[in-house]
Order: structure tokens, then C-alpha cells, then sequence
């Protein structure tokens, strides 16, 4: 037994590795070609098949460009589509993004700052793991409960009345100077604070650096209206205009109370997390004030049971899950079959998923929609995905998950509480268990 890694054990490893000519095919064929182009895998075509007994027809994909806004661009594909049910919309429709990334950014940097007040005053001191996780800086991500709190408070608004901007269709360069003033505040905080104990100092403070985030952000993003028009042609072929209307009373009209009947269900199948218990995170939000990101966690058979009920009704499901492993982009799948990596180095992308989970192989890290399935004897086979990358992207924007990969690696879908039974739904009355701000079902807000 050794603790270092020896010249000699390098050595017999070594040998040991040239004495396989399977290990010389790999090493000639990395060396000119790129990583998953060796090794992806049509053993299985009944995979590649993009034919669904159950498929809800949506409107054409969004594209978030070069930005993680990906839970706004779903979750607005999710509204959009009960706006276009309501109004028979014909063709091309689309919510601003933009609109609602402007106020989620203006929120989020509050939150923060305010979360960082929070913890001075508790006596935390300024290398203190929350502080850290606050001061790691504030990203492009979210979680539906934050959407859900962004259009109650803010309303919505049509896409051609707030569009992109070459900043919102990339977010680095105005995330990284906010969250250059949001480290600069937390560093004056603390000093005045260790000098004053004043905390409405600490306030005022945040109130001067709350203006330069707002600059930052309108200068990047743009002006939201106040007001404007919905104009759009019907399925008839018949022009429709409303008149002065506010984001406000957009989504008031075409959403409102509606958008509380959804909730966040997960699967976390670890040691820390029951099933019909509801759980919260810590300093994992955008709105103060807001309702708190809260998950219920189910079993993994159940959450696909509610997401065929939604479908069946001609509905199309949100959902957060891990697209980091085994993507076909080029074709648009999402198979665990579709790469073989452990024939050739007996190491694969994928284990255990409660062991996943807890050592940070897998985690949520983009949101999307489900629009069908393929039922086989009333079992799913595999999944339909919107996802917003852009027509050129996938399977003209749309992507395929395999039933393997889907149990694998999705971890939370929006469910209207309709479906829910009644332990389900006593459940989610009952006062969330607190998770810590790193916990894996938060990082899709990263």
C-alpha cells in the first residue's frame, strides 16, 4: 500500500496498457477524431425513432443563444402555448425572454445583496459557506418557482415589444461587471458594519448599489414597456388588436391565477430526501417576499404517471434535467446507448443515481419541455423534447429522449396540482424541510 503514486507503478501500468492493441485502435483514433464521434453507438436505431403515440403540437422552437436563461425560455414556451389556446393564435408567437431575464437579473442581485445582510448581521464571517455561495455570484439560471414569482409580480409581454439584445443573447459581459459591484458591496458591508453595527446603513448601502446594477442591466437589456399593444392573427386568418394594455394586465388576462395550480415535483431518491415530503433551499431564490423555491419529491414511477396525464390532455410538461451526458446533438438524442465509452475504458458517464446525486455527477442543469411520448403497453419508450437552442439544433429544434436516459437523468417537472392524490397534496401544506443552498436541487438557478 502506498500513498504516492510511484515511477515504477507508472511503469508496469504502462506496459500494461501497450500490450492491448485494442488501447493502440483508440489511441489512432482519438488523436485525429473528436471524443464522442468514436464512440457513439447505432447498435440501437429504434432509439433514433422521432414517431410518438401521444404528440402535442407547439408552436416553432425559441433559441436562447448564448445565455443559461433556459428555464425562462421554457417556461414561457409553457405559457405561450395556453396564450395561443385561448387567443387561436396562428403562426409564429413568442414572450419576451428578455423582459422577464431583466427583472429576474434586478431581483436576483437584491436578493442577494440582501441575503449577504442577512448573514453580517447573524455574525457570519466573510469566508462563511453561505456567504461564499452568495458571493459566487448571480448566473443566468433559475427554478420554476422564481419564474412563477417574476410574472406574478412583473406581467408578461408579447416578444416583438421587448426583443433581444446583443447583450441578452449574451450575458457574460454584464453578469460579470454586476457581480464584480455585488463582491464590492459585500465588502463594504462588512466594513462599515464592523465599524457602525448600523444596519440601516447596510440598507442604504445596498439602495446605491441596487442603482448602479439597474444601469448596468437597462443599458444592456433595454427599457421595458410600460405599455403596448397585442396585436395577431387568428387561426381564421383574422387580424386581432388590444389596445393599451401593461404586462401587467397581459398576464392577468391570458394567465393569472392559473399559473398557481403548478407546482415543482423532483425525484431525489437519497438518503437525505423522503418521498411526499417537501423541501425548500436556502438562499436559492430571486424575489424577496416571493414564495420560496419548494420541491416535492416523488418516486420516479409516479412523476412519469402525472407527466402522461398532462400530456393526454394536450399539454406540454416543464422540466429540469441533466443534458450534460451522452447527447447526440447533431440528431437530437439523449440515449445512455448512444455513446459507448465502457467498452473501450470500462468507465461510463452514468451509475447509481442516488450516488449520482450525492458525489456531483449529476445535477439539474437545463430546463426544456416535454410535448409527447411513445407508449409500448402503456409504458413510455421514449420522450419528445422542446428544447430552445434554435430550428438547426436537433431534430429541427426538437430532441428525443430514451426512456433509459429520461429515468436517469430527469429530476423535476411542473405538474398542475390537479393530478395530485391526496397525500400529494397534504404534503405540499406541510412545512418544508430547509435544504442548504448547495444542495443538488438547486442548481439549476446557478
Amino acid at each position: 500500500m502506498s500513498k504516492e503514486l510511484k515511477i515504477n507503478d507508472l511503469a508496469n501500468i504502462r506496459e500494461e496498457y501497450f500490450k492491448s492493441d485494442k488501447n493502440k485502435v483508440l489511441r489512432h483514433a482519438l488523436s485525429s477524431t473528436t471524443f464522442n464521434d468514436v464512440f457513439i453507438s447505432l447498435d440501437k436505431p429504434e432509439y433514433r425513432d422521432f414517431t410518438f403515440s401521444i404528440d402535442v403540437k407547439t408552436l416553432p422552437v425559441t433559441n436562447q443563444r448564448r445565455s443559461g436563461r433556459c428555464w425562462i425560455f421554457s417556461a414561457s414556451n409553457l405559457l405561450r402555448e395556453m396564450i395561443a389556446k385561448k387567443a387561436n393564435i396562428k403562426g409564429q408567437f413568442e414572450i419576451s425572454q428578455n423582459f422577464i431575464a431583466y427583472y429576474d437579473k434586478l431581483e436576483k442581485y437584491n436578493y442577494h445583496a440582501q441575503g449577504i445582510i442577512e448573514l453580517i448581521t447573524k455574525g457570519a464571517p466573510h469566508d462563511d459557506r453561505k456567504v461564499a455561495f452568495l458571493l459566487s455570484g448571480v448566473g443566468d439560471g433559475g427554478q420554476w418557482q422564481m419564474y412563477v414569482e417574476l410574472v406574478k409580480k412583473y406581467g408578461i409581454c408579447p416578444k416583438n415589444v421587448f426583443p433581444e439584445t446583443a447583450q441578452s443573447n449574451e450575458t457574460m459581459g454584464s453578469s460579470k461587471l454586476c457581480n464584480s459591484a455585488l463582491r464590492k458591496f459585500a465588502a463594504d458591508a462588512y466594513k462599515a458594519y464592523e465599524k457602525n453595527h448600523d444596519l440601516d446603513e447596510l440598507y442604504a448601502l445596498k439602495d446605491e448599489y441596487n442603482k448602479k446594477i439597474f444601469a448596468i442591466l437597462t443599458s444592456s437589456f433595454g427599457v421595458p414597456p410600460q405599455k403596448f399593444d397585442f396585436e395577431y392573427i387568428d387561426n381564421k386568418d383574422e387580424y386581432h388588436i388590444e389596445k393599451d394594455l401593461t404586462p401587467k394586465t397581459f398576464f392577468d388576462k391570458y394567465i393569472g391565477k392559473d399559473i398557481d395550480e403548478l407546482v415543482s415535483i423532483i425525484h431525489a431518491p437519497t438518503k437525505d430526501k423522503k418521498y411526499n415530503k417537501t423541501y425548500s433551499l436556502e438562499y436559492v431564490g430571486n424575489v424577496v417576499g416571493g414564495k420560496p423555491v419548494t420541491h416535492l419529491n416523488l418516486e420516479f414511477d409516479r412523476i412519469e404517471d402525472l407527466i402522461i396525464q398532462t400530456l393526454k390532455d394536450g399539454e406540454i410538461v416543464w422540466f429540469g434535467s441533466d443534458v450534460g451526458k451522452y447527447g447526440d446533438r447533431t440528431n437530437g438524442i439523449w440515449d445512455i446507448d448512444t455513446f459507448d465509452y465502457e467498452s473501450a475504458f470500462g468507465v461510463s458517464e452514468e451509475f447509481d443515481k442516488a450516488d449520482m446525486l450525492d458525489y456531483y455527477q449529476a445535477a439539474m442543469n437545463h430546463a426544456m419541455c416535454i410535448t409527447g411520448v411513445d407508449l409500448k403497453d402503456g409504458k413510455p419508450v421514449r420522450w419528445k423534447i422542446e428544447n430552445s437552442w434554435g430550428e438547426d439544433a436537433g431534430n429541427k429544434g426538437f430532441y428525443l429522449m430514451s426512456e433509459k436516459f429520461f429515468r436517469q437523468f430527469v429530476f423535476q417537472a411542473a405538474i398542475r396540482k390537479k393530478y395530485l392524490n391526496e397525500v400529494e397534496l397534504k404534503a405540499l401544506e406541510e412545512e418544508a424541510t430547509l435544504l442548504p443552498p448547495w444542495d443538488p436541487f438547486g442548481t439549476l438557478a446557478d
